[in-house]
């Protein structure tokens, strides 16, 4: 008989997160059977009453989850004489609160997504970075978006806030004035109105409202990576950053803070994509102007065989189950 794996996803909305772990959940089926407990990602499901009998069952069982609130839960259940092996991975780069610490010690295996993470924790733990689904986020042309004017697309996707930098990008992208069929697609949740008018503003500043687009978070991400020639990740701060690696995935070309998150170890500047230093508008602005002027190589291929090679959910899964087995 095969041992359990769960991976727990308590949680609405669909994050980076919620992506990382339905892109590796299949890639385990062989050696174990495999469930999700929670809401809110695609998987197969296991209700409570079934996961407490295999819980308190003799079968080897493996728990891994993500959050707080599903350590929590996991570990009641281990107070009331569940027998499993706990594994959490630490999706924050930011030094970790006492509760978060205090959970992460009762666990039996700690995860972590980059150096800088690792060494941050303070606790032992395993660096396992995430994976992307390849077959899944690949190129397609003849992509176009619903409602976008332009022929040629940049992206930048993610969360809406003053740490994701889009206020950075929308100054360095001044350059589309000149360029009427580009287009800069920001899509991703908006964390505070507020934000969101600071970033309307500069794009009147600049006088690109024709060529700037605001899109909410959608579940059909992958089409905008498809469509758009140029990604740009101008994060100040990243825990993982898959976005970066979904966008190098599909062939994009893309553009990305140096040394925040996982950018500087996906990307090697000028070989597989480009990097720039966070905050430097001028930097970032010579750089779009170049790539659009044709006059920077297109990297997308390159970008492509590095996340085949070094970056796959088949490969974070293999990495996952050495932990496990651990």
């Amino acid at each position: 008989m095969k041992p359990v794996l769960i991976h727990t996803h308590f949680h609405k909305r669909s994050t980076g997160v919620t992506r990382s772990i339905e892109n590796v959940l299949p890639f385990f089926e062989l050696k174990y059977d495999t469930y999700l407990y929670g809401y809110g990602a695609k998987g197969r499901y296991i209700a409570t009453i079934k996961l407490l009998k295999i819980l308190f069952s003799k079968r080897a069982v493996v728990v891994h989850c993500h959050r707080n609130n599903e350590i929590i839960r996991l570990l009641f259940f281990r107070f009331l004489g569940a027998k499993f092996k706990l594994i959490a991975t630490r999706h924050a780069e930011t030094v970790p609160s006492a509760l978060t610490m205090s959970l992460l010690k009762r666990t039996d295996k700690v995860v972590t997504l980059i150096k800088s993470m690792s060494e941050k924790l303070g606790i032992a733990n395993t660096i396992v970075g995430h994976g992307v689904d390849i077959d899944v986020f690949a190129p397609k042309e003849k992509i176009r978006l619903k409602d976008c004017t332009q022929e040629h697309i940049i992206l930048c996707a993610g969360r809406v806030r003053k740490a994701k930098g889009q206020a950075v990008l929308l100054e360095a992208a001044q350059v589309l004035r000149k360029y009427k069929n580009w287009a800069l697609v920001i899509v991703g949740k908006i964390d505070k109105p507020a934000f969101l008018a600071e970033l309307k503003a500069i794009v009147e500043k600049h006088e690109i409202k024709d060529q700037v687009y605001f899109v909410n978070e959608t579940l059909n991400i992958i089409s905008y990576y498809q469509a758009s020639g140029i990604v740009v990740v101008p994060s100040f701060s990243e825990g993982f950053s898959l976005v970066t690696a979904e966008a190098m995935s599909c062939g994009c070309q893309v553009i990305a803070t140096k040394n925040v998150g996982v950018h500087s170890s996906l990307i090697s500047h000028t070989k597989n994509g480009y990097l720039v230093a966070a905050g430097n508008i001028e930097e970032l602005k010579k750089l779009l102007l170049a790539t659009i002027k044709n006059e920077l190589p297109h990297l997308g291929e390159q970008a492509r065989t590095e996340v085949i090679e070094n970056w796959s959910a088949e490969i974070e899964a293999q990495n996952l189950i050495k932990v496990y087995t651990s």
